[in-house]
Formats: structure tokens, sequence, C-alpha cells
């Protein structure tokens, strides 16, 4: 396969990689991703290959981010697609080791974040799900040592809680966001969007249809609960489940009242048939 980029397995692998990558005084970008790759994912590689000579994608569907009654066994995996479409956007390096490398016999540490971790969002429904994606996550740029990270804005809560926690353990690192990538209705692009029915996808886009309009609707000076009220009955007359729609600080995540409350971001989550949907755009 031309251009196919090296496969490292184990960490020592790994590290002989990364040591290679920097030879001259490259800057290696780091893109974590769970693998089932999309235009999303191909976003984020287009914008570390901009940033940064070298780039590392990760692909590990990391169970501890994961509840008992979640989706861990039934997750989109297809490392020979990964492996073609990282092939053809030129990546130097994937970084896919097994769950018994990330997490040894042993293995006895876990990250637990606060702060925007605890904002009442997803660690609502999904409380075990930060301290998975704390501990993977320092677990991969403590042995990338990327000199940048780049994540989707898709998951906008995870980003905030990472670029806390890179700050507060003094990481050597840029965290960097990257603005949603939709399908053509709008659809944020994600790996459980596989999951959605015929019926379920067209109904689907509706998330962020309202997302858009309530925050029109708070640009142009409607109160924030009534924007929010109006957007959450438009959501459950749809046919979703509604789990929350929020008005957040967009730095701190802390709940807003009013537009003066600085930056303010809403953020969404929904099932629709059995696949949940999180979506978020800035008023």
């Amino acid at each position: 396969m031309a251009n196919r980029p090296q496969v490292a397995r184990t960490v020592p692998r790994l590290r002989r990689a990364v040591e290679l990558l920097r030879k001259g005084g490259a800057g290696v970008a780091l893109v974590p991703t769970m693998g089932a790759l999309h235009a999303g994912h191909l976003a984020l590689v287009r914008e570390a290959k901009r940033r940064a000579r070298r780039v590392v994608v990760s692909i590990f569907v990391n169970p501890t981010q994961f509840a008992p009654s979640e989706d861990f066994s039934s997750y989109p995996r297809n490392f020979s697609a990964d492996l073609k479409a990282l092939s053809a956007a030129k990546v130097d390096l994937i970084w896919a080791p097994t769950a018994k490398v990330m997490y040894p016999d042993g293995f006895a540490t876990r990250i637990e974040p606060r702060g925007a971790a605890l904002a009442g969002l997803e660690d609502k429904f999904r409380p075990h799900f930060f301290g998975g994606v704390a501990t993977v996550v320092a677990k991969l740029f403590t042995q990338v040592l990327p000199d940048l990270a780049l994540f989707g804005e898709k998951d906008y809560q995870q980003l905030c809680v990472v670029r806390q926690m890179a700050k507060d353990l003094n990481l050597p690192l840029k965290i960097v966001g990257v603005k949603t990538v939709r399908e053509k209705d709008g659809l944020a692009m994600s790996s459980r969007n596989a999951y959605l029915s015929a019926a379920e996808r067209g109904v689907a886009p509706t998330l962020y249809r309202v997302l858009k309009a309530s925050a029109a609707r708070i640009r142009q000076g409607e109160p924030v609960a009534r924007a929010l009220d109006t957007g959450r009955r438009e959501i459950e007359a749809a046919g979703f489940a509604l789990d929350y729609l929020e008005a957040r600080n967009a730095v701190t995540l802390a709940q807003v009242s009013s537009r003066d409350e600085g930056p303010i971001r809403l953020l969404v989550a929904a099932k629709i048939g059995r696949t949940r949907l999180i979506d978020n755009v800035g008023v």
C-alpha cells in the first residue's frame, strides 16, 4: 500500500518510532480516536498536518469510558478501512495498542477530573465517562509526548475536560479544538450515526436545527430560559428522548441565565431509537 503509515502496537515500538519522527526538530501532533474513522476525524488529521510536520493518530476503543450497559462490544471497528483512510491522508504513524497494552496486569491508577467534568451534562448521564477519558488521554499524552493534540468540538465537554487536565498537570502540549464536521443536512458526524435506521437518520438533524434556532433567538434578545424551553419541546415533539438542552458558559461550562454571563455554548444530548446523539453550537 502506497504511503502506508507505520503501525505501532507496543509502547517501546511507539517510542522508537516517535523518536525517529522527531529527527531534525520536527514537531509532532497527535489525533486521538477510537477508530471507525469518518470525515470528522480526517478534518482533525488535516488540521494536524497544517500545524505540525509529523502526525500520529491513535486508534483505541477505550473500555474504561464505557458503562456495562453501553455499547463497548458493538462499537464500530474497522481497522483495515481506517488504515486505508490514514494512508490516503499521509499520516506518519498509527498507535494501535490493545487493552492489555494500555491497561496491563496490575494497572491501578485513574484520573478523576472535576471542574468541567462535573458540569451536570454528560457526567450526569455517564458518571463513569470522564474518569475513563482523562485516564486514557493522559496515557496517550505521556506515551506519544506530542507537541499538540487535536480534538473535535462535537464532544465539547470532553474538550473542556482535556484542556483543564493538561493545564492542571502542567503537560507540555497545546490542546487544539477543531470545528464540528457535519453532513449536508447538518447532522454532526459521529461513528455512532451508523446505528441510525433510515427513519431515525431522517429525524436526527432536528438537533442541529433546534440548536441553531435557539441560538438565534438568544442572540435576538429572547430570554435564555424561554429559548431553551421552546427548543426542548421541539426536540421531544420530533420523537427524541431528551437528556438535556442547556446553555452554558463556553469556557467553564457553568450555567448561565442571560447573554451577559460570558460566551455561551448550547449543548444537547438526546436518544432516538437506541442511538444517543450529542451536539453543540456557540451563541
